[in-house]
């Protein structure tokens, strides 16, 4: 399909132009910076992009494209990074900044410009660099500059070479998506309108093609990149698709019959579901370092799965809910990211058990994802749940983990889902749930001392998870949250709400 491909040098922005893009419905891939000029016209782009990044053009390592891909004639905008290296690339100079500019500046354009059509001659847009263009190669002309950098738009239209020093993907950036729009309709001529719904019959002949006759399985939690992923490679190849649904034990009240009522009734999957709570509970029991129950359930996790997957005769793949997020960050320009917590999948089994992945999500955002799922008359209560770890309560009861403090975690965990949902917050909220801390305070219920737990209620807002805020729930809902926990569950006697923001902290508190 028509796409236009970014390249990545190792800006933090980079996935935000690729998620700016297919929000105005434009197909595009993120490739690393040294891709190679056969790789990229392979993909027959109708344009290309070159993100931003960290380096300056004339540090002795700094990440540069293959030469000759200026010269393809395609168009091309280039961003903060991608600016400066066009203007080295074609014969400009490039200096450091006079003055450095983080945050927000005033742009005013000059001239017109295809980029900048419908926009007004002066508006705020995001800035983060240290360099600057000093002189402009030539044929290319100044669109646009700043009070601290002249130099902050050019372009030669002849050539259809366009840069930017700014980040117009950035959502502080006003206009941005109409520069976007504009590289891509205007001077590209993408016209194709993309929605994952759009490629859902070619992903489904993909599958077809790719599993043919043979049976495929897939780990299905419950969660929305499995769901979605398995009713893909059901609607592909039916009854084929054997899928497996491990119990750990650890899952929310309710999650088990949610998966055999929506998956079992109502679509008619071949569903077996495996109770292994007894086995991860056994394991984990004297266990209080977060990293180490993260690795004993993953470990646990394909121990279990890899056993019922063998009972199943004649399986060659392995259905698998991979995102375009995780595509990209194994091949990502910066390398391994800082481990800050090991994840629970299921990744090392399609080479353990010799088996070949599918991986029909694997060029989609979460948000295309849900949309495809509705396509596929997922339920919304399934597409629209919030985030929940693989780990699942291990890591929201801090401590040890037995299935008494499990217990209390689940039934306050349930009633605060219950009052969001009335109140009408759970969709104004990224992630919702409670912890169960490994103390306990003096209360006084009943006319008698207790000396019980104490439960914390975590609500963030976000757009990808990468940042949050937390929310800011009406005193009203909190006080309603807190009194039913207390009331309703016995082993907590005082509730507290956290409002540390993502960073410094982390969303989950393990």
């Amino acid at each position: 399909m028509d796409q236009i491909l970014i390249l990545d040098f190792g800006s933090q922005y980079t996935q935000l132009i690729a998620r700016r893009l297919r929000s105005l419905r434009v197909y595009c891939e993120i490739l690393p910076f040294h891709a190679s000029v056969e790789d990229i016209l392979s993909r027959n782009p109708r344009g290309l992009i070159l993100s931003g990044g960290p380096s300056s053009v004339y540090d002795r390592k700094a990440p540069m494209p293959d030469p000759a891909v200026l010269s393809l004639g395609l168009p091309v905008l280039g961003i903060c990074y991608g600016m400066q290296l066009m203007t080295l690339a074609m014969g400009g100079r490039v200096r450091r900044a006079l003055r450095r500019e983080y945050g927000l500046s005033m742009l005013r354009t000059r001239g017109e410009s295809v980029l900048f059509s419908g926009a007004p001659r002066g508006f705020r847009v995001w800035m983060s660099h240290g360099d600057e263009a000093e002189t402009v190669p030539d044929g290319f002309r100044v669109t646009a500059g700043t009070p601290d950098v002249p130099v902050a738009a050019i372009e030669s239209a002849e050539r259809r070479l366009y840069a930017v020093q700014f980040h117009p993907e950035v959502y502080h950036t006003e206009h941005g998506e109409r520069i976007l729009r504009n590289f891509a309709r205007g001077v590209c001529g993408y016209r194709e309108r993309w929605t994952p719904a759009s490629f859902l019959d070619a992903t489904i002949s993909a599958i077809k093609e790719q599993v043919g006759d043979s049976r495929a399985i897939c780990a299905l939690s419950g969660g929305v990149d499995s769901s979605v992923a398995a009713a893909l490679a059901y609607r592909a190849i039916g009854r084929n698709l054997r899928c497996i649904f491990v119990d750990t034990g650890l899952l929310r009240h309710g999650d088990r019959d949610r998966m055999e009522k929506v998956f079992r009734d109502r679509f008619r999957f071949d569903l077996r579901i495996v109770d292994a709570s007894a086995t991860f509970l056994g394991r984990l029991k004297g266990v209080t370092s977060p990293e180490k129950k993260r690795k004993i359930i993953g470990h646990t996790f394909i121990e279990v799965f890899e056993r019922e997957a063998r009972r199943i005769k004649g399986a060659r793949f392995l259905v698998q809910g991979t995102l375009y997020p995780d595509v990209i960050e194994s091949v990502s320009v910066k390398g391994p990211s800082a481990v800050i917590k090991s994840h629970h999948n299921v990744g090392g089994l399609p080479k353990k058990m010799g088996m070949e992945l599918v991986e029909p999500l694997r060029f989609l955002f979460k948000d295309e994802v849900r949309e495809l799922g509705r396509t596929l008359k997922i339920p919304e209560h399934i597409l629209m749940q919030h985030p929940f770890p693989g780990p699942g309560l291990a890591i929201r009861v801090l401590g040890e983990v037995t299935r008494e403090r499990l217990g209390i975690l689940g039934k306050a965990d349930l009633i605060m889902r219950e009052e969001i949902q009335a109140a009408g917050w759970y969709d104004r909220i990224w992630q919702a749930f409670c912890v169960l801390l490994p103390t306990r305070t003096v209360g006084v219920m009943g006319d008698e001392r207790s000396y019980e737990n104490v439960a914390a209620v975590r609500c963030v807002s976000s757009v990808d998870g990468m940042t949050a805020d937390w929310s800011r729930l009406p005193d009203g809902l909190l006080q309603r949250i807190s009194a039913r926990i207390v009331s309703e569950v016995r082993g907590v006697n005082r509730v507290v709400y956290d409002i540390t923001s993502k960073p410094p902290a982390t969303i989950e508190w393990e």
